[in-house]
């Protein structure tokens, strides 16, 4: 009995050995492996219109502009001519980043090169040399074609608005020499900061730091001066709604080009909702879609200059401007960023009231009317600033021979 009650003392001071030793040996693996860490799923947010119209706004109103970033009292669209804004810190505010997305991913878009369509070539092409064809969406309508006509007039070739084999040539659409359709962007954790906040009131607008993209997709669409619907097209497959720091998406490959034609004159017709860019010469070397005033009273009735060019501006918001913001009764400082009322670009005129200046709704250009002053896309009205100088003559057409001049 004695020698058996020994022998199972033995075994269970050895199986007690054994647990131990296995407990420590998983202890000390787990130490030395990484853990995989919780993934932040991203805030839904506020889904409804964000536009940067205040509520009871209609449609058609616009923001009124100025020469931002300091400006003082002025009639409807005025901003006195001051400073530029500081560039914003590239690190969202605090409490901020729930809204701003998902957390890094290291999901790819391993896809290759998307196929464009010939209609979608002929945009970037025309995009790259200057000539917008507005949203490039890969529907040839009124604005591609205008595009094209101006082109060719441009390139000596006759302006019918259709691409020939002359103008194909011209524009090297779709060929080699005019480098790749659409490129591989990837997204970084500083281009997530730039999403949100999206404030519709405007004292709630003035308290934040920065107006951020609506989404993660609207920052990459802008990037690609492209319509959602086609940002969706070259990225099938994609979830665009949870994009995150680390994915990867095709855009069309439209950057800013190294070197811009030499501006003398800016000419801006009124009739067709068109901004020439012209040279010392007279011929045409950049043509750009734009918003007028919904008002025919307010249209400018002589020409002028510009007065100031600010980049990333503030703005500053009047009641007095908006009779349709109620119980609202002091000046605003409105922070600057691409959903700010005017956008990216601010050309400030010689004109009091008036300015050319970017928008945070692209697909709006030409749609409806501003206050007074002249709309264009954000990437139109950044090409435009590095065009022209302080100083050069604004003149308004309302035709193609009806010019008003001071």
């Amino acid at each position: 009995m004695f020698k058996r009650m020994r022998l199972i003392s033995c075994l269970a001071i050895a199986a007690g050995c054994m647990l131990s030793t296995t407990s420590t040996a998983r202890a000390q693996r787990m130490l030395r492996e990484p853990q995989d860490q919780p993934t932040a799923e991203a805030d839904p947010g506020d889904e409804s219109d964000l536009s940067d119209r205040p509520e009871g706004a209609t449609a058609n109103a616009d923001q009124p502009s100025g020469q931002a970033p300091t400006p003082a009292d002025s009639s409807e669209d005025q901003i006195d001519a001051g400073q530029p804004a500081e560039p914003p810190a590239s690190q969202p505010e605090s409490g901020i980043v729930p809204l701003l997305g998902r957390a890094k991913s290291n999901r790819t878009n391993t896809a290759a090169a998307p196929t464009v369509s010939d209609s979608v070539a002929l945009q970037i092409a025309l995009d790259r040399a200057g000539f917008s064809p507005g949203l490039i969406d890969g529907n040839v309508g009124r604005k591609t074609q205008v595009a094209i006509a101006a082109f060719q007039k441009s390139a000596g070739l006759p302006a019918t608005g259709k691409l020939d084999d002359a103008t194909r040539r011209a524009l090297a659409v779709g060929s080699s020499a005019n480098g790749g359709l659409v490129r591989r962007f990837t997204l970084t954790e500083s281009d997530i900061a730039q999403v949100g906040p999206w404030p519709k009131d405007w004292i709630e607008k003035s308290q934040v730091k920065r107006l951020g993209y609506k989404s993660v997709a609207a920052m990459a669409a802008e990037r690609g001066h492209c319509s959602l619907a086609m940002l969706a097209r070259l990225n099938r497959g994609v979830d665009l709604d949870s994009l995150a720091a680390g994915d990867v998406v095709w855009l069309p490959a439209v950057e800013m080009p190294a070197s811009t034609p030499k501006a003398a004159c800016i000419e801006i017709d009124l009739a067709q909702k068109l901004l020439r860019v012209l040279d010392k010469s007279g011929k045409v070397v950049a043509l750009f879609h734009c918003s007028i005033a919904k008002d025919k009273a307010k249209l400018p009735k002589r020409s002028c200059k510009v007065a100031v060019i600010a980049p990333n501006p503030i703005y500053i918001f009047d009641p007095k401007m908006w009779p349709e913001v109620k119980n609202l009764h002091r000046k605003l400082v409105i922070p600057p960023g691409p959903r700010n009322p005017v956008g990216l670009c601010w050309l400030g005129l010689s004109l009091d009231g008036y300015g050319i200046h970017g928008t945070p709704e692209p697909e709006m250009i030409g749609k409806t009317g501003s206050h007074g002053c002249i709309r264009l896309a954000n990437w139109d009205a950044q090409r435009l600033g590095k065009m022209v100088r302080v100083g050069m003559e604004v003149r308004f057409t309302n035709g193609p021979t009806s010019v008003a001049r001071r």
